[in-house]
């Protein structure tokens, strides 16, 4: 056993859990982190091999990660290994749970995109009459946003447009747009419908992660200590008091039994992984809703034209080439009338070439319309909102253990009709877009990824003020069981069409203000 008692053990070193230890830390709080992965170093485990030196010639091992598109010969080790941890779900429910095992989690990967939730998340159900509201609105986390910008200097351009809540960016200078970006921003305001540009965390030095931005802070204090391939089983639990007082955990290697005691215990693991440790503990679910709500965003609905003046290498200069960024623009007000509820962005990209697979051809005829083709296309494509149901959840599969003998989760995830119907209008609104445009319709495709493909997981415990229909209060803190709290996405009741990253890192630094509030009135 790890002799020293911290005041708070943290489960989980990505960005929910950096934030909480740079937080905490800084009010002279001791932490320790427990994190399943070991310790990346760039220069050291990082290689340069040519594609024929590989054995599947830079392809991934096939069945090695089947639910991991991103994953491929070369970086294929920077994933879980589905085969030591997997997770079951039935045959015709296909998701996806794409994780990573490093000190800093899955903050090494992050896209950087920097978006706040507006209050048609928070208060969606004032807007759309279902599901619950979130316990607290943007007034409360605002300027908890505003510090996690100014940390991870956001760029952006403010628009003053309710449901793309403004932020305190970094000076941005986006480059002029091009004539087909023009053109797109031309026809969307035409038909009242916004169009913005990205917004990302510039970070430092090439890196917006918990290893840079983060964690060092937390280490500098001198309260912080960090265990690396520490995978933990179970929380530990006060008989006499009922209170967490710190974990039990394996060593990855050696497979040796350990455990750590701690006043306060914080899960930062990820939405299922947290969950996971919760339902393995039999914690804080007098509610019965952990591991029940689970959500994601949609991807995969995309649409692709190509420009006519710019085929056959013809395109006049600054034609194309760019990006633009259409905010949610469907069910603004009570009374709009469609076939669904919630909402999605655009992502418009031009400058990209056709798919070999857009036209009904083959051989030289085909090589000619590729080449003919070649950068004159537009792409079009979507974050869209997945409902929170009851339905969608995960359990316990208590006959599949992973290499350490820890039981799985069982996922049972499905779209509902307003999944599919979102997809569809999206996809029908950026056809008719590109065509206001006088572009010409290389493919149109409708149907959204299987759930958990944008890595967004949420939900599983949602917080909320009434104990009996949600696990967390509004400081993300227990409602069963006071010392301990779940800083990651899985606490989010809705989960927008937004990435979710910033307002983990917003709600896991106010959590962390509360909770060392707390300790300090020795409230917990």
């Amino acid at each position: 056993m790890l002799q020293k008692e911290h005041d708070v053990l943290i489960v989980g070193s990505g960005h929910a859990g950096g934030m909480a230890a740079k937080t905490l830390t800084e009010k002279g709080i001791s932490c320790l982190i427990l994190e399943a992965g070991p310790e990346m170093d760039y220069q050291r485990d990082r290689t340069t091999k040519a594609v024929h030196e590989l054995p599947y010639r830079g392809f991934n091992k096939p069945g090695r990660l089947p639910h991991v598109i991103q994953a491929n010969e070369f970086n294929a080790n920077q994933w879980v290994d589905e085969h030591e941890v997997p997770y079951t779900h039935p045959a015709d429910a296909w998701a996806n749970w794409v994780r990573v095992r490093l000190v800093g989690g899955r903050s090494h990967f992050w896209a950087r995109q920097s978006f706040r939730l507006s209050d048609y998340e928070f208060k969606a159900a004032e807007i759309d009459g279902a599901g619950v509201n979130w316990p607290i609105g943007l007034t409360d986390v605002a300027p908890y946003y505003s510090r996690v910008e100014a940390i991870f200097k956001v760029s952006g351009r403010k628009e003053g447009w309710p449901q793309f809540p403004d932020g305190d960016f970094v000076e941005t200078n986006y480059p002029s747009d091009s004539g087909t970006i023009k053109k797109f921003t031309e026809v969307c305001n035409q038909r009242g419908i916004g169009v913005s540009k990205m917004r990302a965390a510039q970070g430092q030095n090439g890196l917006a992660s918990s290893i840079n931005l983060l964690l060092p802070d937390a280490l500098a204090t001198g309260k912080l200590d960090i265990v690396s391939n520490a995978i933990v089983r179970e929380l530990r639990v006060d008989k006499n008091t009922g209170k967490v007082n710190g974990a039990y955990f394996v060593d990855r290697h050696s497979r040796r039994e350990m455990e750590v005691k701690a006043k306060v215990v914080v899960l930062a693991a990820g939405s299922l992984e947290s969950t996971r440790l919760l339902l393995n503990s039999g914690l804080a679910n007098s509610s019965g809703l952990v591991g029940r709500y689970l959500m994601d965003q949609i991807y995969g609905v995309s649409v692709v034209a190509s420009v006519p003046e710019a085929r056959d290498g013809k395109a006049p200069a600054g034609l194309m080439g760019g990006t633009a960024l259409v905010p949610r623009f469907r069910n603004l007000k009570k009374d709009e009338k469609h076939n669904f509820i919630k909402g999605y962005c655009l992502n418009i990209s031009s400058g990209g070439s056709a798919s070999p697979h857009f036209f009904a051809t083959f051989g030289e005829e085909l090589e000619q319309k590729l080449e003919s083709y070649a950068g004159s296309c537009v792409t079009g494509s979507i974050y869209g909102e997945r409902l929170s149901r009851y339905e969608n959840h995960v359990r316990i599969n208590k006959d599949v253990a992973d290499a350490w003998g820890i039981p799985v989760i069982h996922m049972e995830y499905r779209n509902s009709q307003n999944e599919l119907d979102l997809a569809k209008d999206a996809a029908d609104t950026i056809e008719e877009l590109f065509r206001g445009c006088g572009w010409e319709i290389l493919s149109k495709t409708d149907r959204c990824f299987p759930p958990g493909r944008s890595i967004h997981e949420m939900g599983t415990c949602r917080m909320g003020d009434d104990p009996k229909t949600s696990v967390l209060n509004r400081w993300n803190q227990s409602h069963d069981i006071k010392n301990l709290f779940v800083v990651d996405a899985a606490g989010f009741v809705t989960c927008g069409w937004q990435n979710p990253t910033m307002t983990i890192l917003a709600l896991s630094m106010r959590a962390s203000e509360h909770l060392a509030e707390q300790i300090r009135q020795s409230a917990v």
